[in-house]
């Protein structure tokens, strides 16, 4: 992005708390990604890598998934909103199956995450195949992140994709909601207070995201005692983040290890109160 188009893209996403559709890969190389996501799955079998249809911080345990969340593209828009200095806090691949049930209730990111600075992250969603209002695209309130926290209340539904599943108590506009609708190899940033959700998926298709977390080094956890991060671009001068590692083999022990440590410190933050689920 030349300078002045960062300005106008860093405007926009000030003042609507997102911004979409960006273009960070190509079809091709998101086919790509798609077929390396499903061999992952033929892999895991009936191993779980976090919360109910979640597949949580898999940059951390799977070589694909670590190469998106350094892609150039990314982190450019990225810097543009968080700095230089980016950490991947955390990584999840969301999975809607054709004619399934799965949506996500209104909510706005920082409520359960623990992190203290809402200007220091944004969280891009990569689409590895076409999302659309038929398929369960995000739904965005715009400007909604200006408002700071709104209460939410926890209804833990079996169809909630969202580990509390937490809603929001708002009562959106219809008119006002936008839907991200997204082709492969396209992504979206929005803010951390930014309210946002999803529908089920109608379509004969499944719909595939994977949502990325960064933070600037300068932010911290203040809920769990120990937090994890991955330095993908600049250094961290703070040290409030226990560095990860990417990981040399693919669900090996020492990339395993990292990742059950990490689900154990989002555990402490995000079901803070509660029994996980």
């Amino acid at each position: 992005m030349e300078k002045i188009a960062n300005e106008l893209f860093v405007s926009d996403y000030q003042s609507q708390g997102h911004v979409f559709p960006l273009q960070v890969i190509s079809a091709q190389q998101a086919a790509t990604y798609l077929c390396d996501f499903n061999a992952m799955l033929q892999q895991l079998g009936d191993q779980r890598l976090g919360y109910k249809a979640q597949i949580n911080q898999v940059h951390v345990v799977a070589r694909f998934a670590n190469e998106i969340v350094r892609n150039p593209a990314i982190l450019d828009a990225v810097e543009a909103i968080i700095g230089p200095d980016i950490l991947v806090w955390g990584s999840t691949f969301f999975l809607k199956p054709p004619q399934s049930k799965g949506f996500v209730s209104w909510h706005q990111d920082l409520r359960y995450w623990g992190l203290a600075d809402s200007e220091a992250l944004v969280s891009a969603w990569l689409a590895l195949g076409p999302v659309n209002r038929d398929n369960g695209c995000m739904q965005f309130l715009p400007g909604s992140h200006a408002a700071g926290l709104v209460e939410h209340v926890d209804q833990f539904e079996s169809d909630n994709i969202l580990t509390r599943g937490q809603h929001a108590r708002v009562a959106p506009d219809e008119d006002e909601i936008v839907h991200v609708e997204l082709e492969a190899g396209q992504m979206s940033l929005h803010h951390g207070y930014l309210l946002h959700a999803s529908a089920p998926n109608h379509s004969t298709q499944p719909r595939i995201g994977y949502n990325i977390n960064f933070i600037a080094p300068h932010n911290r956890q203040v809920v769990a005692q120990t937090d994890y991060a991955m330095l993908v671009r600049g250094e961290d001068k703070h040290g409030h983040f226990t560095l990860v590692p990417p990981p040399e083999v693919d669900f090996d022990e020492a990339a395993m290890t990292w990742h059950r440590r990490i689900l154990d410190a989002l555990d402490e933050t995000i079901y803070q109160g509660v029994k996980p689920t």
